[in-house]
C-alpha cells in the first residue's frame, strides 16, 4: 500500500484508483477512492496532467498515453514480449482459441499478452490485468515452477473462492501443482470465471525447474477440450523458452 502522507504515495493512489472498467473518474470519485483530501487530490492531479500520466477532460480524469509509454520501456516484459508474440501466434492459429502469456509477481499473475479472434471466449483477463495464482491454469503452472517457500506462502494463505468451482483445499492444490510439473501442463475448469476452461504450460528459464513465464489457452464450456490442446501449448512454452534462453547475455 502506498504512503499517503508522501507526494509519491499520493499520486500512486491515484493512479491506481482507476478499474480495468474506467474511462474517466470525476474529482469526487478519485477523493472517495483515495481518502485524500480534495485539495490535494486536485494539486497531485495537476502534476499528473502535467507529466502526461494523467488526461483532464470536460467529465473529470483519464489516464494518459504517458502511462502506455513508460509501461512499454519495462525491459523485461517487453523483451519478453517481442520474442514471444510469434510463439503465441503461431499457438493461436493452431488452435482459434484465447492465448495468454502471463508472469508471476506475488500470489497473483500479471498477463503480459492476450491473442483471440471473433469467437474468443469472454474472460476478464486483460494485458497488465492480474489473477490469483491458484484459480487460474496460468498461475497453477508458475506456482508449480516456484521455489517451495512461495508454493507454502500460497497454499497456507486464505485461498479466494472466486467461483463454486475454484480449488481453496490446499492439499488438492499442491497435489495439482505436483501433477503439472509431472505432465507438463495445469488445467482450470471454471475456477476463476464461470464457463472457461484452460490449459497452460511453463516457459522454464535453462535450469529446467524455474518458470520465467507461461502460456495458456483458453475456450468456452461446450466445444473447448482443454486436453485435446496440451501437446500444443507446451511445445510452444517450450520453443519460446528455448528462444529465450539463446538470447541470454
Amino acid at each position: 500500500m502506498e504512503d499517503s502522507d508522501t507526494v509519491l504515495g499520493k499520486a500512486l493512489g491515484i493512479l491506481r484508483a482507476f478499474g480495468p472498467a474506467d474511462s474517466v473518474l470525476p474529482l469526487a470519485e478519485l477523493v472517495r477512492r483515495t481518502g485524500l483530501a480534495k485539495g490535494s487530490v486536485h494539486r497531485v492531479a495537476g502534476d499528473l496532467v502535467h507529466h502526461r500520466l494523467l488526461d483532464k477532460t470536460e467529465h473529470g480524469y483519464r489516464l494518459s498515453g504517458g502511462l502506455f509509454e513508460l509501461g512499454m520501456r519495462a525491459a523485461a516484459e517487453r523483451t519478453l514480449l517481442e520474442v514471444a508474440m510469434p510463439f503465441l501466434q503461431d499457438l493461436y492459429e493452431r488452435t482459434h482459441e484465447t492465448v495468454h502469456l502471463g508472469v508471476r509477481e506475488g500470489h497473483e499473475v500479471v498477463y503480459v499478452a492476450k491473442i483471440g479472434g471473433h469467437r474468443q471466449a469472454r474472460t476478464p483477463s486483460r494485458p497488465g490485468g492480474r489473477m490469483p495464482l491458484h484459480c487460474t491454469a496460468i498461475g497453477k503452472v508458475l506456482l508449480a515452477h516456484a521455489g517451495e517457500e512461495e508454493r507454502t506462502a500460497v497454499l497456507t494463505a486464505p485461498l479466494e473462492r472466486r467461483t463454486p468451482h475454484t480449488v481453496i483445499a490446499p492439499g488438492l492444490l499442491r497435489r495439482q501443482l505436483v501433477k503439472a510439473v509431472e505432465t507438463g501442463v495445469a488445467y482450470e475448469r471454471e475456477e476463476s470465471t464461470p464457463g472457461l476452461l484452460c490449459v497452460a504450460a511453463p516457459v522454464l528459464a535453462p535450469d529446467g525447474e524455474t518458470a520465467v513465464a507461461a502460456v495458456s489457452v483458453t475456450g468456452p464450456v461446450g466445444r473447448f477440450r482443454p486436453e485435446s490442446h496440451a501437446n500444443a501449448v507446451r511445445a510452444a512454452a517450450t520453443a519460446l523458452g528455448g528462444t529465450l534462453a539463446r538470447r541470454r547475455p
